[in-house]
């Protein structure tokens, strides 16, 4: 059931026209300062995949993908959740050196989504990838990089509000980086949840590292598949969400699962079978090159630049009959 809701008082700073202007010169500036930051080239990608050759991303193991038959092949495909580890491949396929990468338009279906202010089964991201050397791997490069998007993602706000002068959230670009261990352990009886939103609110942009391998309560942060990011290496960009009061994940990334980390987290994660697969059978014969990589919401990114309070503001997906009941009742068109 949807926990959609209206905060009090929320009133549009764009109207449906102005906003529908400003999706498009945030998603052209923002790609533009994206590439530029990082070194990344445009290039075109999948929306479904073989389900045989493991490249479509498990998420957290429970979600169904959307899987069709399809007439000439005779076999089935499944629709991506996200292009985590095909675009690992795509960097070899296309022979990009080390200190370049793709980014690319990623468009997913998740059927088994909770529809909230946050989340609709349409996703669309900025799904990037880079290729590093051995000695890059390691928690300064992620750090690096973090910095890197996150001067993206303010460099473009500045622009949108040049624009549009009735937005008046600013983001900080100083980020704070802090491991879910050590986040657990100054708020040891929150829920993960309420957790981010308690620092998020204090610092405003966090970096909250380390996610998918357990903590010392027993359980994880949040779940991560065990076959794209090194769980030691990886992490959420949180930006503190005005409209919302609470926090915002922008972009989940990480470095990348060696041979090394990749047999570990399969075997952790109670999926050892998951390296018969092609797209494993390479990375664990060291075939494919170090990586690292992200997505990034473009509708997340909408709703905050845009000081948005629901994911329907900006982008076009189906709704139950108490999403659209609540935001009709307050005025808060669904597109």
């Amino acid at each position: 059931m949807s926990k959609s809701f209206v905060p009090k008082g929320y009133q549009t700073r764009l109207g449906p026209y102005d906003t529908q202007a400003a999706i498009g010169i945030l998603r052209r500036r923002f790609e533009k300062n994206l590439s530029v930051n990082l070194n990344l080239k445009r290039v075109s990608a999948p929306l479904f995949v073989d389900p045989a050759t493991g490249l479509n991303d498990d998420l957290n193991g429970i979600e169904r993908p959307v899987r069709f038959d399809v007439k000439e092949t005779g076999c089935d495909a499944v629709v991506v959740h996200s292009l985590a580890k095909w675009k690992r491949m795509a960097l070899q396929k296309y022979g990009f050196p080390a200190g370049e990468g793709l980014y690319t338009d990623m468009n997913a279906i998740r059927r088994d989504e909770e529809m909230d202010n946050l989340h609709s089964i349409y996703v669309d991201q900025w799904d990037w990838e880079k290729v590093i050397l051995p000695e890059e791997r390691g928690e300064e490069l992620l750090k690096k990089t973090v910095g890197a998007i996150v001067n993206a993602i303010c460099d473009t706000q500045e622009e949108i509000k040049s624009l549009y002068p009735t937005l008046q959230t600013t983001l900080s670009r100083k980020v704070k980086f802090i491991r879910s261990q050590e986040l657990e352990d100054l708020y040891p009886t929150l829920s993960p949840k309420e957790r981010e939103n308690r620092i998020t609110e204090e610092y405003k942009t966090v970096f909250l590292m380390q996610i998918g391998d357990v903590l010392k309560s027993g359980k994880p942060h949040d779940g991560r598949a065990p076959d794209y990011d090194d769980w030691s290496l990886n992490g959420d960009l949180l930006f503190w969400n005005e409209a919302l009061s609470c926090s915002l994940e922008i972009s989940s990334m990480g470095i990348r699962v060696d041979s090394r980390a990749l047999r570990e987290q399969l075997s952790k994660a109670g999926c050892p079978e998951r390296s018969e697969f092609t797209f494993h059978k390479l990375l664990l014969e060291d075939k494919l090159p170090l990586t690292m990589g992200g997505g990034i919401g473009q509708s997340r990114l909408c709703m905050l630049l845009l000081e948005k309070c629901h994911v329907g503001e900006v982008q076009v997906s189906l709704w139950d009959e108490k999403t659209e009941a609540v935001c009709r009742e307050n005025g808060v068109l669904l597109l």
